[in-house]
This record gives C-alpha cells, sequence and structure tokens, in this order.
C-alpha cells in the first residue's frame, strides 16, 4: 500500500538538463564555478523546472519572508563515498569495518569552523540563523536578504493552477566557504505548508475483503465463476500471516533476536502499541516483550491536510506489524516524521543514523523520480552514506504503478529506491500453500477485468493494468558498480550509454490479491473506532519483509550488523541463496477471482467481482536471472544461511 498520501511528499520537478551523475553533486561536492559570478558556487537544482520564463510572474516583494535549511557537506564528501563503498564491499579489505556515530561525525561532519563560517555568511547577508544541526543550518528572512545571501532573484512563477516563489537561476554560496555547502532548500515554497499546531485527525474509514476466500493459495475454487486462460481459478487468499511468509523466505528458526530494525513514516498512529499486540495475540505472533517496540516522535506535525495524515497510521501498521511477524525476536523503532515533506522526511532518516537506532531501517514511501531535484537527491545521498560507513542499511520500496506510464504518463523509476546508496524492494505474487509450503512466486503486476453482467464471462478480458511492482532505469543515477556485469547491459542502458542505476535490487510479497492481512483501529460508519482486519499489499508490504529477513540473517552473521547490503545482495546472484523469480513459474497464465464491497465495509451497496491476472507489470518483466520487477529475486532459506558465520 504505496498510495498518493507517500507520492505527495514535497518536492520540485527534475529538470532535464541537471543530470545526478556520479560526479561532484552525487559525492557532495559542490558544482563548478558559475560562468558569471567566479567567486561563487553554484548549488545546482536549487531552480525549480516549473520556474520558467513562460510562467514569471514578476519579483517577488522584497518585505515576503523566507525559510530555509542550508544543508552541509561536511569535512570530507568524498572520503564519505569512498569508506562507504569499501566498508559495503566484501571484496574489501575494509568490510564490515564500521565506525560509530561519533568517530562518523569527526571523521566526515561538518567542522565548527566550517559551520561558524556558514552561519556568519547568513547572518551578514541579513538573516536570521534559528537552528544549527550536525547536518544544516536554518535561517529565516526577508526576501532581499535571502536573495543577497544566495546571489539569485526570487520571482512568482505559476504552476498549475497556483503560484508559488522560487528563484530565477540556481542559487549559490560564498567560493570562500571551501565546498561547506551541499545545497539549500526552502527558497521556493511549493506547495503551501499548513500551521505549525495542526493536531492528527482521527482514523481513515474502516475498510473490509468481502469473501469468499482461500486460505491458502487455490483452496477454494471459484467454480461458479467463468474460468480464465482456460481453468477454473482460485479466489484471493483471506490474508497471509507470519508463519506463512517465513516459511516462504526459509525463516526456519531464525527470529531476529538482538538486532534493531526502525521504520520511518510520516505522524504516527495512537493506537499502534495496542493494535501491534492484538495482531500477534490473534495470528501466533510471539508476544512483544517489554521495551521491544518502541516510537521516537517528534513534538508538533505539520502539514497534515495536504499529506493526508491518517492515512498513513495505516502504513506505520502494516510495516510495525510485518516486521514483528517475519522476524518477531527483532527490536522495532518506529520513527515519525513531522510531515511527508522531504526536509522533514530527512529529519527521520537522520535521527536515526546520529543516533544509531537501528541497524536495518525500512521506508515505504517515495515519490517519482522526475519530482526529485539533484539537490534533494544530494542530501538524501548524504544520510545513506553516513548510515552506511556505520553498519546501517536503508530499504525502500520501489513503487506501486509499475513504469509509471500510466499514473504521470512517463516510464521512470521512483525515488529514494533509485538511490544507488539504498536497497530498493520490487514486488511479487506470491502463493503459499497447504501445510505453508512455498509454490511459487510471479512479478508482480496485475490486469483487471470485472465480470460481465450475465455472470458468464469477463469484461473486455484480460482488463487493463491495474497496480504493479515499480522498477526500471533512472534516468539520472550512474550505475553503481555493484550492479556491473549482473544487470543486463539493455537495462543499464536504456537512458544512457554511460549506464544507470535499475531499480529493484531485491523483492518479496507485494501484490494485494496475494497479500498479507493486518489489523488496525478504524474509524467504522457510526463513527465509532473499532480494530479490525483485512489484506493489503503493495511494496509498502515488500520492504518491511525484506526489512525483517534482514535482521533474521544479521542474527545468523552472530548479530554483526549487514550494513549496506546491495554488494552483497548482487554477490549471490543466481545462487541458491535466492527464488528467481519469473512471469510464469507454472507455464502458463495466472489468476485470481476476487470479490469486494461496493462501499469498501459490507454488502448494503452489493458486490464487485473481478479476475485479477498475476505477472503483467506494465512494460516491466520478470525473466531469468535479473529482472527490473524482482531484482535478483526473493530470499529463501540458502539466502539466510549465506550470511551465517561457521
Amino acid at each position: 500500500m504505496r498510495s498518493t498520501r507517500a507520492i505527495a511528499r514535497a518536492g520540485v520537478s527534475l529538470a532535464a538538463t541537471l543530470p545526478l551523475l556520479a560526479g561532484a553533486l552525487a559525492l557532495g561536492i559542490p558544482a563548478a564555478h558559475a560562468a558569471d559570478a567566479p567567486s561563487r558556487d553554484t548549488l545546482a537544482g536549487t531552480r525549480p523546472a516549473w520556474a520558467t520564463a513562460k510562467a514569471d510572474k514578476g519579483a517577488t516583494s522584497d518585505s515576503s519572508k523566507v525559510s530555509a535549511r542550508v544543508y552541509l557537506a561536511g569535512r570530507n564528501a568524498a572520503g564519505l563515498t569512498a569508506y562507504a563503498k569499501a566498508v559495503s564491499d566484501p571484496r574489501s579489505a575494509s568490510y564490515g569495518k564500521y565506525l560509530t556515530a561519533a568517530q562518523v561525525q569527526r571523521r566526515f561532519g561538518a567542522s565548527p569552523a566550517q559551520v561558524a563560517a556558514v552561519k556568519a555568511w547568513l547572518k551578514s547577508a541579513g538573516l536570521e540563523v534559528t537552528g544549527v544541526t550536525a547536518h544544516y543550518v536554518t535561517v529565516t528572512g526577508d526576501v532581499a536578504a535571502a536573495e543577497k545571501a544566495f546571489s539569485t532573484q526570487l520571482h512568482n512563477y505559476a504552476k498549475g493552477t497556483r503560484t508559488y516563489r522560487a528563484p530565477a537561476k540556481a542559487a549559490s554560496a560564498p567560493e570562500s566557504l571551501n565546498g561547506a555547502v551541499l545545497t539549500v532548500t526552502g527558497l521556493d515554497n511549493a506547495p503551501h505548508t499548513a500551521t505549525h499546531d495542526d493536531t492528527l485527525p482521527a482514523p481513515e474509514a474502516v475498510f473490509r475483503n468481502s469473501g469468499p476466500f482461500s486460505t491458502y493459495f487455490g483452496s477454494n475454487t471459484a467454480a461458479t465463476l467463468p474460468t480464465a486462460y482456460g481453468v477454473q481459478i482460485p479466489y484471493a487468499v483471506e490474508g497471509y500471516t507470519g508463519k506463512q511468509l517465513r516459511a516462504a523466505y526459509g525463516a526456519g528458526s531464525w527470529t531476529g533476536k538482538k538486532v534493531r530494525v526502525a521504520i520511518t513514516d510520516a505522524y504516527a498512529s495512537p493506537y499502534i502499541a495496542g493494535d501491534a499486540a492484538t495482531y500477534a495475540a490473534k495470528h501466533g505472533d510471539a508476544a512483544y516483550r517489554s521495551g521491544q517496540f518502541k516510537q521516537v516522535l517528534p513534538k508538533n506535525y505539520t502539514h497534515t491536510e495536504d499529506c493526508g495524515a491518517a492515512g498513513w497510521y495505516g502504513e506505520e501498521t502494516l510495516d510495525v506489524e510485518a516486521v514483528h511477524a517475519v522476524a518477531p525476536g527483532a527490536d522495532i523503532t518506529y520513527v515519525g516524521s513531522t510531515s511527508c515533506n522531504d526536509d522533514d522526511l530527512l529529519d527521520a532518516l537522520s535521527k536515526v543514523v546520529d543516533n544509531h537506532l537501528a541497524d536495518i531501517v525500512s521506508n515505504s514511501w517515495g515519490g517519482t523520480e522526475a519530482t526529485q531535484t539533484p539537490a534533494l537527491a544530494a542530501a538524501y545521498d548524504q544520510v545513506f552514506k553516513l548510515g552506511a560507513v556505520q553498519g546501517i542499511g536503508y530499504y525502500f520500496s520501489s513503487g506501486d504503478d509499475g513504469d509509471e506510464v500510466a499514473n504521470t504518463g512517463k516510464k521512470q523509476v521512483d525515488s529514494p529506491a533509485n538511490s544507488a546508496w539504498v536497497t530498493a524492494v520490487g514486488g511479487t505474487s506470491l502463493a503459499v500453500g497447504k501445510n505453508d509450503k512455498y509454490l511459487w512466486e510471479t512479478g508482480w503486476g496485475t490486469q483487471k477485468a470485472t465480470l460481465a453482467a450475465d455472470g458468464k464471462s469477463w469484461t473486455n478480458f484480460p482488463g487493463t493494468f491495474n497496480s504493479g511492482a515499480g522498477g526500471g532505469t533512472s534516468a539520472t543515477v550512474a550505475e553503481p558498480f555493484y550492479q556491473r556485469a549482473v544487470v543486463p547491459k539493455s537495462l543499464a542502458t536504456a537512458n544512457s550509454a554511460a549506464g544507470n542505476r535499475v531499480v529493484p535490487d531485491i523483492a518479496a510479497i507485494a501484490d494485494p490479491n496475494t497479500g498479507f492481512k493486518v489489523g488496525q483501529t478504524q474509524t467504522f460508519p457510526d463513527g465509532s473506532l473499532q480494530y479490525s482486519e483485512y489484506r493489503i499489499g503493495g511494496t509498502s508490504l515488500a520492504a518491511p519483509v525484506i526489512a525483517a529477513v534482514q535482521a533474521l540473517a544479521q542474527e545468523a552473521r552472530g548479530g554483526t550488523p549487514i550494513g549496506f547490503a546491495n554488494p552483497a545482495i548482487y554477490a549471490k546472484c543466481l545462487s541458491e541463496a535466492y527464488h528467481d523469480v519469473t512471469d510464469h513459474p507454472t507455464g502458463s497464465d495466472l489468476a485470481v477471482a476476487r470479490v469486494d464491497f461496493v462501499n469498501g465495509f459490507d454488502a448494503a451497496e452489493g458486490l464487485t467481482t473481478s479476475v485479477r491476472s498475476l505477472g503483467k507489470d506494465s512494460s516491466l518483466s520478470a525473466v531469468r536471472g535479473y529482472d527490473d520487477v524482482t531484482g535478483v529475486g526473493s530470499p529463501k532459506s540458502g539466502y539466510i544461511e549465506s550470511y551465517r558465520r561457521r
């Protein structure tokens, strides 16, 4: 379930003329000097693509207020990148030689002298410094002061039906700062921000699945419905539980004991502790130990209406319950973001690094690559690399709209899953049979057709693309070293002869038609709040499942952190560590029947019946070997055992 609430996080359009290459910006080094201002370093990507001459509505009033973040590049950005690679590569002599948070700050963090110089520059321009963290300096002031500090004009621009402020050219910082500034955000004010005294709303309206169901894949055949692909098809499962998922992915006796997993999302469900405990008790998962589940939450929440705050409750619930179901012994820390905006999500990610809250971080949110600027990409990558050198791995869902063409009209991947410094998790349709036996997986991609009025056929079978795992080739991120010689050249060079990052890296259950059952407090039609259960999916399920499997693997490793896992993940490609997922695992097309309440709650307004064809993900295909739907495949028992120290 990676819905519009996650995709709505703030971010400005990415100009095609500002690719994120494996050069200066990707390393956190300031871009080349602007030709018209040799004494300043240009902060590339700080002018949004929508700030065009055609959309220009004139200069912003000098007295208008600006709030901005100036991100710090640190002492040695190139050295951070090099060490993050070395400590994560099994072939390196530095593999696994992680640093503590204090060591990272001393070696790569911004020095007191750099912070002082940045503050002095900002103050000299007339801006007020309102806060300083290990990662950025926040400032406020009027437009005139911001223009002076960043050597750019701020204009008003039409964007859709609204008008927003933005720089007329890329911002810059004085060359005398010697590269202390990574980037700046906040010079543009799109989208509109909410007030800081917002409170969290009640849970969203209840959602329930209608039967009939299968208890395991194929257990209940839809004998009274039309055939599909020449056979009677089964009803969708009611929702797999942890026992079935643990069996499918080879958990064995591992539980993730003494391993710490963090989850980041926006906001926080006020009912999560009770819901998680109730769910575990109902489905045979281990009861939570005292202190096993913790929350790290901000004092205030913002943008609650813009972000659809209540919708994020289900996201947190899914993530927490999925991690505990697959890794019942792992400690879980939920880190809530103030809002769904990039700056706030970066704060949540940074809390994990700065306090080393966990070794494994699950993140079920993101947006399209086109909405992420190179400046924001650099800020995210800096956090991911700071995590890598400490032995912290970040796992991101790859998206739920396939190649994104149906959603945006443009073939693209999602971010931050496109970062070369995270593990992007793709999705599958999973068949678990009787006695929890793993049967097969396809790449998650669904076509939907509804039952004809006479009940004798499916209308326009197999129907149209409905949803599927995100994947494909990045247009902005260079090919990382660990993908070379593994990812097919045709995928790597789809957007550039030099090669680009391909998503995802690994995969797990995501298809909501073969999904996971969750339990959550929801708002019922009579206004009451009640615990209820439903089946759910999306790569928002796949990400916490893989994070939980990593917890099992870390336990098998003796507790030593795996850290940034991609080099190790790709080193095992085509081995017994993975189910090599393809779209036709049985040799023929596959489908399930599904019955849903029209109103999403009960049969008062009727039922709708559909057939969901599996393994049909937009233009993406799951094939033998690496592919852009499932990456190297899904884990099986050999994966966890491959980390075991003998």
